[in-house]
């Protein structure tokens, strides 16, 4: 294909990516009382081959086509609108994580640092062990991690895959209803915010360690550790400057975006370079950044463009990924519904018993517990992480996304039965502020 037939597709891709994530969201957002984020997850599996590609195959074949290039050598290469595609996605995460980091406040977490400590561990711990023992068990299964992943490396990978929390659907969910300064919006946004800056410092050592040379995990794990040291007690007073310029400029203009986007690009690539991950960079990036007029002005100015547009192409291309049929025997339908117990026992109860322990109703526990088991968005990052990384199979990476929306779905639903009849109001008796 010539560079002007990619633009075509590419185009014609974005189009049916988009309109179908809206049709989708609109119908589950007004009828099921769903989330963006579960509307668009769903949206991506039914454009890949699990029902697009099971009712006009030769169609989503043409529209995303997956099969490698045979060059006339022999070799085999990706197909190039698929890499164009994977490459948009990827920049969507870069925005997204940076801005989740930027939205990350270290002063909520001091105040609530115990009993949100202890329920965001429960969370790790519990799901982590039980995802670590499971991989384990079904370590000899073929159809699940590809050849030559060793025992460890798998088991470290599930458990940290089963450990993640959906927190930015978390706090949407607590701002939406006005809860989200109350003792118990506070205590559920502090647990979500350690729990997955945990879980992705978790993955940062997972995809450091799976390195057969030692010499590469250690400078990858090195390195991780470096950039965070130097991007919280070095950059952050480094980057106080976007805050007085903008306070000199009297916002964020071009100029300042154009420079923190430089940054962003430039600490991805830093820690993608030393064998951890692009999002990763993001996030530590976002958490250094100065807050106040600065961050909002940011926000504003990215937010609608990487959630309205980028990150769709992201769930589409998970969804082209994603292929029920290959769950194919009642031995991965069994396998399908340990992940899934594990997940929301591990997770949801696990954390429902620590917010009990910390003091907490048992209602206010359930819906804590019922918040922290959503995996949504952050799922398939990992999950699009490991299959990338030659750690899972197309047939595991799919019974995990089935376990992210079934987790993600029953959130919305379970959080609305469980404060029926409540009286959450944000107020100022209320508000911890």
């Amino acid at each position: 294909m010539s560079n002007f037939e990619l633009v075509l597709r590419l185009l014609l891709q974005l189009t049916v990516i988009l309109a179908t994530c809206r049709i989708v969201t609109i119908i589950g957002k007004r009828f099921l009382g769903q989330t963006d984020v579960v509307c668009e997850m769903i949206a991506g599996v039914m454009l890949g081959p699990s029902l697009f590609g099971a009712i006009a195959p030769s169609l989503q074949q043409w529209l995303f086509p997956k099969a490698p290039l045979l060059l006339a050598t022999g070799a085999k290469i990706p197909n190039p609108s698929m890499s164009i595609l994977f490459a948009v996605s990827q920049i969507g995460l870069v925005l997204y994580m940076f801005l989740i980091g930027l939205e990350f406040n270290t002063e909520l977490i001091k105040q609530r640092l115990k009993s949100a400590g202890f329920v965001s561990w429960a969370g790790i711990l519990a799901p982590f062990s039980l995802g670590a023992v499971a991989a384990l068990f079904l370590y000899n299964q073929a159809e699940l991690f590809k050849v030559g992943v060793k025992p460890w490396a798998a088991a470290l990978y599930l458990g940290a895959s089963m450990s993640i929390t959906a927190f930015p659907m978390l706090a949407r969910m607590l701002y939406e209803r006005g809860i989200a300064k109350t003792s118990f919006g506070t205590l559920a946004l502090a647990a979500g915010s350690i729990d997955d800056a945990t879980a992705w410092c978790l993955l940062a050592i997972v995809l450091a360690s799976i390195h057969a040379n030692a010499n590469i995990a250690a400078f990858a794990i090195g390195g991780g550790i470096c950039y965070v040291l130097f991007s919280l007690f070095l950059g952050r007073p480094a980057l106080t400057i976007f805050a007085r310029m903008t306070t000199k400029k009297g916002g964020v203009n071009v100029q300042i975006l154009t420079l923190v986007l430089v940054v962003l690009m430039l600490c991805s690539w830093l820690t993608d370079a030393v064998g951890i991950y692009a999002v990763f960079g993001a996030f530590i990036l976002g958490t250094a950044m100065p807050r106040g007029e600065f961050a909002q002005q940011v926000r504003d100015r990215i937010e609608f463009l990487t959630t309205g547009f980028l990150l769709p192409i992201f769930f589409v291309f998970s969804g082209l990924n994603t292929e029920v049929r290959l769950v194919n025997t009642p031995l991965l339908w069994a396998f399908t519904g340990l992940i899934l117990a594990i997940a929301i026992f591990g997770k949801g109860v696990a954390c429902m018993l620590a917010a009990k322990m910390s003091g907490v109703n048992w209602r206010e526990s359930a819906t804590i517990g019922v918040l922290m088991n959503a995996r949504g968005l952050m799922e398939l990052i990992i999950l699009n992480i490991g299959l990338e990384q030659g750690i899972i199979t197309p047939t595991l990476f799919t019974i995990m996304v089935i376990m992210a929306i079934l987790t993600t779905l029953m959130a919305s639903p379970l959080v609305n039965l469980l404060l029926q009849g409540t009286a959450y109001e944000q107020s100022p008796e209320q508000s911890l502020a």
